[in-house]
């Protein structure tokens, strides 16, 4: 039997106007898909919907891709020491939500951590694992992390700008996927769309109702082998759901898996006994980055963090004397939205 999410501050949705056409949008953004359920407002066509969609993507690959030869991040990253750069709008938000969680984790969340990215083979320069077999050993750590820390980034809030100290290299891979769903459901919102489910690689965000005016219910991701005896679904209006899982890019190397989440503060891929994390927050963005920083912190002290801040997420971890069993733990937010 499935267990329910419902939130807690649940309003109500939106009436459907008379006239409104269900609509399921796919295509593939940043390295994975995207996939949008709406009710489409009767003076948008499909081809319109379709359209607004794609530009808020191609908008944040544009801006915040690490992969995109001429993106503005890219551009960032390659600038010369001392090189100040005017903000759009989209790129400003991301980089002042992750320094804003950078400093209340104390670093468990770095968006300056892309030069240790890119050593373990997590970023555009490929698998480590396969073009080397091994790896990085100390030296190679101490040179890449000297280039990290968030502190080293100059951001002037008030002139909307961000200076390159020199050798940083930002990565966004850990929010930019939970911002793109948040673009783009607030581009559904502004053409009139009364209801929508917008989804990108994992990441959701959720408003108002299908046709048959049931809200957009939503299963839990859970790592694989997990066989709990009930699944639990969340209804998504208002709400985002993003998840952080060892299971979902990782390599393994001389009997060692490595997990592409990488730990700021040591340099290296995360090891603790966190399976998977789940965060529910009205922002995509914030879940996106809660969920990676609650997954390096660990499940003691990534509780901790989230309870100070009544931050609603689920922990599922693998201990190794568990014989295989995974255990879950919520936090009092979590546990307060189950029906």
């Amino acid at each position: 039997m499935n267990r329910v999410l419902i939130p807690a501050d649940l309003s109500q949705p939106p009436m459907l106007p008379a006239g409104v056409q269900a609509e399921m949008l796919s295509g593939a953004t940043m390295g994975t898909s995207w996939r949008v359920n709406v009710m489409r407002a009767p003076h948008l066509t499909r081809a319109q919907l379709q359209a607004a969609i794609e530009a808020q993507l191609e908008l944040v690959i544009a801006q915040m891709s690490t992969w995109a030869e001429d993106s503005l991040l890219t551009r960032y990253n390659r600038a010369q020491a001392g090189s100040w750069h005017a903000l759009p709008p989209a790129f400003f938000d991301v980089l002042d939500c992750a320094l804003s969680m950078a400093f209340d984790s104390d670093g468990a969340y770095d968006p300056s951590v892309g030069p240790l990215v890119n050593l373990w083979g997590f970023g555009p320069d490929g698998d480590r694992s396969a073009a080397f077999g091994q790896v990085p050993d100390a030296a190679e750590l101490e040179l890449q992390g000297a280039r990290c820390g968030w502190q080293r980034i100059a951001f002037d809030r008030a002139q909307r700008r961000v200076q390159q100290p020199g050798g940083a290299y930002l990565d966004f891979s850990g929010i930019a996927k939970g911002y793109a769903v948040d673009l783009v459901a607030s581009c559904l919102h502004d053409l009139g769309c009364p209801g929508y489910l917008v989804e990108i690689g994992g990441e959701l965000r959720g408003f108002g109702t299908k046709a048959d005016r049931q809200p957009w219910w939503v299963a839990l991701e859970r790592p694989p082998g997990d066989q709990h005896e009930s699944a639990i679904v969340a209804a998504l209006h208002g709400l985002s759901i993003a998840s952080s899982g060892d299971y979902r890019r990782h390599f393994d190397i001389n009997g060692g898996r490595y997990a592409h989440t990488i730990d700021p503060r040591s340099g290296r891929p995360v090891q603790n006994d966190v399976a998977s994390v789940t965060v529910l927050h009205p922002q995509c963005m914030v879940a996106d980055a809660l969920a990676t920083v609650l997954t390096v912190l660990g499940e003691p002290a990534g509780m901790a963090f989230a309870r100070e801040r009544n931050i609603a997420a689920l922990f599922i971890c693998n201990p190794e004397d568990s014989k295989g069993r995974f255990i879950e733990s919520m936090t009092p937010a979590f546990a307060a939205m189950l029906d």
